[in-house]
Protein backbone atom coordinates (compact mmCIF):
# COMPACT_ATOMS: atom_id res chain seq x y z
CA UNK A 1 0.00 0.00 0.00
CA UNK A 2 1.40 3.36 -0.99
CA UNK A 3 1.35 5.99 1.70
CA UNK A 4 2.75 8.67 -0.58
CA UNK A 5 0.90 11.95 -0.97
CA UNK A 6 1.21 14.00 -4.15
CA UNK A 7 0.53 17.71 -3.84
CA UNK A 8 -0.07 20.20 -6.60
CA UNK A 9 -0.04 23.77 -5.32
CA UNK A 10 -0.81 26.37 -7.97
CA UNK A 11 -0.45 30.12 -7.61
CA UNK A 12 -1.86 33.05 -9.56
CA UNK A 13 0.30 36.12 -8.87
CA UNK A 14 -1.17 39.59 -8.99
CA UNK A 15 -0.31 41.40 -12.26
CA UNK A 16 3.37 42.28 -12.45
CA UNK A 17 4.27 40.07 -9.46
CA UNK A 18 5.10 36.83 -11.30
CA UNK A 19 8.87 37.00 -10.81
CA UNK A 20 8.59 38.06 -7.15
CA UNK A 21 6.20 35.19 -6.38
CA UNK A 22 8.40 32.66 -8.16
CA UNK A 23 11.44 33.81 -6.17
CA UNK A 24 9.48 33.75 -2.88
CA UNK A 25 8.39 30.18 -3.58
CA UNK A 26 11.92 29.14 -4.57
CA UNK A 27 13.09 30.41 -1.18
CA UNK A 28 10.94 27.71 0.48
CA UNK A 29 12.70 24.85 -1.32
CA UNK A 30 15.98 24.47 0.66
CA UNK A 31 14.44 24.06 4.13
CA UNK A 32 11.59 21.92 2.87
CA UNK A 33 14.01 19.54 1.15
CA UNK A 34 15.65 19.06 4.55
CA UNK A 35 12.47 17.39 5.80
CA UNK A 36 13.11 13.63 5.87
CA UNK A 37 9.73 12.78 4.36
CA UNK A 38 10.02 15.25 1.48
CA UNK A 39 10.59 13.17 -1.64
CA UNK A 40 10.12 15.98 -4.18
CA UNK A 41 9.48 19.71 -3.81
CA UNK A 42 9.95 21.74 -6.96
CA UNK A 43 8.42 25.05 -7.95
CA UNK A 44 7.85 25.49 -11.68
CA UNK A 45 6.57 28.23 -13.93
CA UNK A 46 4.45 27.79 -17.02
CA UNK A 47 6.13 28.29 -20.39
CA UNK A 48 4.73 28.54 -23.89
CA UNK A 49 4.77 25.32 -25.88
CA UNK A 50 2.73 24.47 -28.99
CA UNK A 51 2.16 20.90 -27.73
CA UNK A 52 0.85 21.92 -24.30
CA UNK A 53 -1.56 24.80 -24.55
CA UNK A 54 -3.82 24.08 -21.58
CA UNK A 55 -5.00 26.57 -19.00
CA UNK A 56 -3.33 26.70 -15.63
CA UNK A 57 -2.09 29.09 -13.00
CA UNK A 58 1.37 30.32 -14.06
CA UNK A 59 3.30 28.97 -11.05
CA UNK A 60 2.94 25.42 -9.70
CA UNK A 61 4.64 23.42 -6.95
CA UNK A 62 5.01 19.68 -7.56
CA UNK A 63 5.42 17.86 -4.27
CA UNK A 64 5.72 14.23 -3.19
CA UNK A 65 5.59 13.34 0.50
CA UNK A 66 6.26 9.99 2.14
CA UNK A 67 2.94 10.12 3.99
CA UNK A 68 -0.12 12.20 4.73
CA UNK A 69 1.22 12.91 8.22
CA UNK A 70 4.47 14.24 6.77
CA UNK A 71 2.60 16.55 4.39
CA UNK A 72 0.40 17.86 7.19
CA UNK A 73 3.43 18.44 9.43
CA UNK A 74 5.09 20.37 6.60
CA UNK A 75 2.00 22.56 6.21
CA UNK A 76 2.22 23.47 9.89
CA UNK A 77 5.83 24.65 9.76
CA UNK A 78 6.18 28.31 10.70
CA UNK A 79 7.95 29.17 7.41
CA UNK A 80 5.07 27.75 5.35
CA UNK A 81 2.39 29.34 7.53
CA UNK A 82 4.18 32.71 7.30
CA UNK A 83 4.43 32.45 3.52
CA UNK A 84 0.67 31.93 3.12
CA UNK A 85 -0.16 34.65 5.64
CA UNK A 86 2.15 37.19 3.99
CA UNK A 87 1.64 36.40 0.30
CA UNK A 88 -1.84 34.89 0.02
CA UNK A 89 -4.03 35.96 2.94
CA UNK A 90 -2.72 39.51 3.33
CA UNK A 91 -4.59 42.10 1.30
CA UNK A 92 -1.30 43.55 0.07
CA UNK A 93 0.18 40.10 -0.72
CA UNK A 94 1.56 39.31 -4.16
CA UNK A 95 -0.69 36.29 -4.80
CA UNK A 96 -4.21 36.74 -6.14
CA UNK A 97 -5.21 33.09 -5.72
CA UNK A 98 -3.70 29.83 -4.48
CA UNK A 99 -5.04 26.31 -4.96
CA UNK A 100 -3.47 23.43 -3.01
CA UNK A 101 -4.67 19.86 -3.66
CA UNK A 102 -3.38 16.45 -2.58
CA UNK A 103 -3.65 13.15 -4.42
CA UNK A 104 -2.92 9.47 -3.94
CA UNK A 105 -1.71 6.94 -6.49
CA UNK A 106 -3.66 4.18 -4.76
CA UNK A 107 -6.71 2.94 -6.70
CA UNK A 108 -10.13 2.66 -5.09
CA UNK A 109 -10.66 -0.69 -3.34
CA UNK A 110 -6.95 -1.50 -3.56
CA UNK A 111 -6.24 -4.92 -2.05
CA UNK A 112 -3.19 -3.73 -0.12
CA UNK A 113 -1.01 -6.41 1.46
CA UNK A 114 -1.27 -6.46 5.25
CA UNK A 115 2.28 -6.56 6.59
Amino acid sequence: MSKKIYCIASFKPKPGKEEAVFKALQALEPNTRREDACLQYTVTRQIDNPFAQGNSDPIVFHEIWASREAFEAHCQRREIQDFFARHVAAEDGDIEDANVCVYTDEPWNFDAPQV
